[in-house]
């Protein structure tokens, strides 16, 4: 039976083909043990280079690896910023009409929220970052009022560094810790800006002075940051071709480098001190030299507040008005006249204390950040500025072609920051509501001519309308206590004989008599101008209370300026 069964699956199964030689293996691959090799060989050697190298090369591999961090913060804060601009203004608020309370509650809390990203991101990557943060509080009249409000934390309260890092930095420079330089030196930073922070300390004879120390790792991430920022200004070109700001990197970034260096911004301060010493309501603190170096700056301790401290000035029995008047006095004289321009006076570098002669003294920081502009540019812009504010189109034309400029009118309101209305008047008093949103109109819809005007400017002009417009915005911050135009057109037209009257020589009675009678000339087109803007408002006042004009809010604006 078993032998019939196993006949039956004999024949039901088909013939097993023949066997052939064994099938050949397949090689071992190498890329495997190769990788397992190098890792395992690499691993041990990096640490072994990590542990042995100096402390300077290890930070050097960290900041790297911290620069893909840096980009990626940024890239993800503007992702997030336009996004969140998409949804509200697509999305959350569609269907409310323009204009309307519910529409800019919604904005403004959109506006909130940028700014608070992108105060985080500043802070966060530090340094130029911070520097740019700064640099948009100065255009509080084009920004929703959200953005200046918000990163103004970065003119002095920046992040700050610990004890740790400031005396590993004092080793590698002054082979001493701070404690061992100064009779007494305090850790607490007093102010943390985009570069460094300052500190109180004595010298061993007991002087108080302040030490500005440079963020330890801020020289060797520069290079990387700079080249981020230009990636991050291609992508944005990519995606917005008429924001092509890559240019203005690249014109700036020597400029910028030259501010890591402690020991050209003492020179810079002391230069500053020789130029305005016939200015005898501001101080710059004397640098003390042997306890300078690249990356540490020590200057007398002076005492005073914030110039857009209101409460502060006033608290000193000291007057807005005094305080306005003498910043735009001493920035004129740089821009009009010496041509050697502090180039980042924000808040936070000018402090306000009482002086000898019980009023407002001015004290001059952090000058790092310098430009210097031409004397033949000088003299363009000086003749500039009066014919703006006499309205003399003519010499407006003229004047900004010697500086490369063909849209004059364009370059004029940009170089005023306001409209140039019809008669001299209009630049009087601050800006009204109307002039606010012409500015910030002006700024989104023709920012390519825009960009076209300060691109055919000299490169110096760049930091100088820095200078002038963060000027105006602490003027404005003050309540705009003091008519900042007229005041610069004076200095302007003084600058202005005072250059012509040295290139002749021997000519000391001729350049005063030219002085007298330019100034004379310009004052008395100034007084005609004021009795006939305040003649035409008291006529207006006279209508409205007769009756025979209503007496609208837009009047109300136009009276009050």
């Amino acid at each position: 039976m078993g032998l019939r069964r196993a006949v039956q699956l004999c024949r039901l199964r088909p013939p097993a083909p023949p066997r052939g030689p064994p099938a050949p293996r397949p090689p071992v691959g190498l890329l495997r043990p190769a990788l397992v090799g190098l890792v395992g060989l690499g691993v041990p050697l990096a640490t072994a280079w990590y542990l042995r190298a100096e402390r300077r090369e290890r930070r050097r591999l960290w900041l790297l690896l911290d620069g893909v961090g840096r980009f990626g913060r940024s890239l993800a804060v503007g992702i997030h910023i336009s996004l969140d601009y998409w949804w509200t203004a697509n999305v959350a608020l569609r269907g409310l009409e323009e204009g309307s309370p519910a529409r800019a509650a919604g904005m403004a809390r959109c506006h909130q929220r940028a700014a608070e990203r992108l105060l985080r991101g500043a802070l966060r990557n530090g340094g130029l970052y911070v520097k740019l943060g700064q640099g948009l509080c100065a255009f509080n009249h084009l920004l929703p009022p959200e953005y200046p409000a918000t990163l103004r934390r970065l003119e002095d309260r920046a992040l700050r560094r610990g004890y740790r890092e400031v005396d590993e930095l004092f080793l590698e420079d002054f082979q001493t810790t701070a404690a061992g330089l100064f009779q007494e030196f305090d850790y607490e930073p007093v102010a943390a800006a985009s570069l460094a922070q300052v500190h109180r300390a004595r010298l061993q004879d007991g002087t108080p002075v302040a030490v500005k120390v440079q963020y330890i790792d801020l020289r060797d991430r520069f290079e990387g940051d700079i080249r981020t920022l230009e990636l991050l200004l291609r992508i944005v070109e990519f995606m917005h071709p008429d924001f092509a700001l890559g240019w203005v990197l690249q014109e700036l970034k020597g400029t910028l480098a030259r501010e890591l260096d402690f020991e050209n911004e003492g020179r810079n301060a002391e230069r500053c001190a020789r130029d305005l010493r016939h200015c005898g309501y501001v101080v710059v603190p004397r640098v003390h030299w042997d306890k300078c170096s690249k990356r540490v700056l020590t200057a007398d301790f002076c005492e005073g507040c914030k110039i857009t401290n209101v409460e502060g000035i006033r608290s000193q029995g000291l007057g807005l008005r005094d305080a306005a008047d003498k910043l735009i006095r001493v920035f004129a004289e740089q821009i009009f006249y010496t041509g050697f321009i502090h180039a980042d006076p924000h808040p936070g570098n000018v402090l306000v204390r009482r002086g000898p002669d019980g009023k407002a003294q001015l004290v001059l920081l952090d000058h790092g950040l310098y430009e210097f502009l031409s004397e033949r540019d000088r003299a363009a812009l000086c003749q500039l500025w009066r014919a703006i504010v006499l309205r003399d189109d003519a010499a407006m034309k003229r004047r900004a072609a010697e500086l490369g400029v063909e849209d004059y009118f364009l370059f004029c309101e940009i170089l005023m920051q306001r409209p140039l209305g019809a008669g001299r008047g209009a630049l009087a008093g601050a800006l009204t509501r109307e002039q606010r949103a012409y500015m910030q109109e002006m700024a989104a819809q023709r920012f390519p001519r825009i960009l076209g005007v300060l691109r055919a400017l000299p490169r110096p002009m760049l930091l100088v309308f820095r200078n002038i417009n963060t000027v105006r915005s602490i003027n404005a911050a003050l309540g705009a206590p003091v008519d900042r135009y007229f005041l610069m057109a004076r200095s302007a037209v003084r600058s202005w004989s005072r250059l012509s009257g040295e290139r002749a020589a021997g000519a000391r009675v001729w350049r005063w008599l030219r002085v007298a009678w330019e100034s004379l000339k310009f004052e008395v087109a100034l007084r005609l101008d004021c009795v006939a803007v305040k003649l035409t408002a008291s006529l207006l006042r006279c209508l409205a209370s007769w009756g025979l004009l209503p007496h609208g809010e837009r009047l109300g604006q136009h009276l009050r300026a």
